[in-house]
Order: structure tokens, then sequence, then C-alpha cells
């Protein structure tokens, strides 16, 4: 019997069939044929869902990552808001309260209240890499990849590259020298020229470079790799050179509460910092949810596809006339060979 596949409604019991335009073959006899076919229809059928679960959990990996990273990034910053405000407030209040006697004599109990607050955001800060998850970096950055770390090469700045005239230098990290690549500093090369040879010598090595807000050069690298390259980059002519961690914008430690000068700079960095955590959460709060949405996308069965399957089986198991005249009005015109090569699609 042959006809074309159609879509029925009968007892709503099968949805929508994609147009497959197929054939199915004559009942036959079971026998060794029928029983290999059965074992091959079984086979097939449990590789749909092994394969899913294989292809979610390559794709979860990398989500859980993700989540994980994001998750992390959300709680430390949130301590860290938590303690800004908390400052923010202790030195609004020390700037607009009076001087008067009674004031003075408590600016004793209130430095120690700032300065043990001082204290704990620096314990915190000092514990970042540690508490953050790895995606927050020593300015509060947040961009939902690893954090790096900044750094300068002592004597390799653009005047020094600029005096020599034209030049070749070549780099290598790692401990025995490593591999070496090479740069060719033209004269009359711009600052970003420059930077960007630079750049593409040392990105096959784990090192990017790049200018900062000031217009100088500085490197950097995950956070993950600093402690191996720190101390194991070599530049011809130089041999092994010494390095320096640019240091984060926020120094609590370095703050002053002595003046009203001091409290207003010191405010101003609290206000700043402020700033850049609520833009850092927000971005980590945007990646946990993108991802949280991808993993669920990636390991959940398509709705549709998995409602079609539920309706055909709760059909196939009604032995009635209505559900066995929608099973042949769906089935008919799918020929076994058909059926065979939908199976092995992968």
């Amino acid at each position: 019997m042959e006809t074309t596949l159609r879509t029925t409604t009968a007892g709503g019991a099968l949805g929508t069939r994609a147009g497959v335009a197929t054939r199915l073959d004559q009942p036959r006899a079971a026998g060794p044929t029928a029983e290999r076919s059965e074992t091959g229809r079984a086979t097939a059928a449990a590789a749909g869902p092994a394969l899913l679960r294989r292809n979610a959990a390559s794709i979860g990996a990398a989500l859980q990552d993700q989540v994980a990273r994001a998750q992390q990034a959300l709680d430390y910053l949130d301590q860290v808001q938590g303690q800004l405000e908390s400052l923010k407030g202790e030195l609004t209040s020390r700037l607009a309260g009076s001087r008067g006697a009674a004031r003075q004599q408590a600016d004793g109990q209130a430095n120690a209240k700032l300065g043990a607050q001082v204290r704990q955001l620096a314990a915190t800060l000092a514990s970042r890499r540690k508490s953050a998850g790895g995606g927050v970096d020593g300015d509060l950055n947040f961009n939902g990849k690893p954090a790096t770390q900044r750094f300068r090469i002592r004597g390799l700045d653009l005047d020094a590259l600029r005096s020599g005239g034209p030049q070749s230098l070549a780099f290598s990290v790692g401990g025995n020298g490593g591999p070496q690549l090479s740069v060719e500093i033209g004269a009359g090369m711009s600052d970003d020229e420059i930077a960007a040879a630079v750049d593409r010598a040392m990105a096959p090595m784990g090192v990017r470079a790049g200018l900062d807000g000031q217009g100088g050069l500085v490197f950097s690298t995950p956070e993950a790799n600093w402690p191996a390259i720190k101390d194991s980059i070599a530049i011809s002519g130089r041999g092994r050179v010494s390095t320096d961690e640019v240091p984060a914008e926020l120094a609590p430690q370095q703050w002053n509460a002595g003046s009203g000068d001091a409290l207003r700079a010191s405010l101003r960095e609290v206000v700043q910092a402020l700033e850049r955590v609520r833009r850092s959460r927000d971005a980590a709060s945007n990646s946990l949810s993108a991802a949280t949405v991808e993993m669920t996308r990636v390991t959940t069965p398509p709705p549709a596809a998995e409602q079609a399957a539920q309706e055909f089986a709760t059909t196939a198991a009604n032995p009635d006339y209505e559900s066995l005249l929608s099973l042949t009005s769906a089935l008919v015109g799918v020929s076994r060979e058909r059926v065979l090569a939908l199976l092995g699609l992968r």
C-alpha cells in the first residue's frame, strides 16, 4: 500500500509530521531478518538520546564554567559593594558633620570605625583571586572571560623602542627560552602600530600587548598563567627581563582620613569603585542569565519533538479503531529504506 504522508488531526494524536515522502513495505513474517531489523531499530533509537547526552555534556561543560564564574563573581561583587556602600556612608557622614567640640571628641571613635572598614575592604580585595571565581580582575571588572593580569616589562617602552631606530626583536616565554617570535620595529611607526606589532609577536605565547590610558605600552596575560610567565620573558640581546604588575586602581590601604581633603579624595575613589562594581554586576548577571538559558536549550529536547513522540506512544498504546486509523494515516507511504535512512542521520 502506498500513499503520501500527511498531517492528521484525529484525536490530536500525532500533531504535524514534517512532510517526509516515504513508503512502507508490506508486512512480513517474523524471523531472523525481522529480529535483526528489530535490533537495528532499538540500537538506532538508543543512539539518538546517547548522542544528545554527549553533545549536551560537551557543550554543558563550558556553560557550567561560565555559570560558575558568573555566580562566584556576583557573590564577590555583592560583598565588595556592601563594604563600599558602608564606607561611602561613613565618609559622607564625616564630611557633613559639624566641627564643634562634641564632634571633635567623637572623631577618635569615628576614625577607628572608618579604619576598621578600610581594613575589611582591603582584605576582601586581597582575597579576590581566591573568592571571585577567576572572572573579576584587579580593577573589579567582569567581562565573562577569565581575569587577566596587566604588567609592564622594565626597559621596554615606546621611547626605548624608537630610540634604537629600525630594529628586530625576538621574544620568548618559558623556563628554557621557549620558541622565539620576532617583531620588526620600523622608523616612523606610530604608537598604535608598534603596540600592534609587539602584540602579534607575543600573542602565540599567551601574552597580549596594547596601550594604556596614558599611551604607554602595557602587557596582559590570564591570571592563571601569570606565575609561570612573570619571570620567564626573554628578549634577544637583553636576556631575561623583569616585569612589574600594574597596580589596581582601588587601593584603600593608601587612604588617609586625617583631613577634609583626604576624606573627599577617598569618597571620590569609593564612588568611582561603586560605579565600576555596578557595571560588573550587570555584566555578570547578564552572563549568568545567558549561560543558564543556553544550558537549558542544549540539554532539553525540543518541546515539539518531545510532545509528538509522547502523543505517538499514547496513540500506539490504544488498540481501538480510531487510534489504529490515526497510526495508519500517519505511517502510510513510509518505506523501510527511508526509515533506515532517517535513523542513520546524525
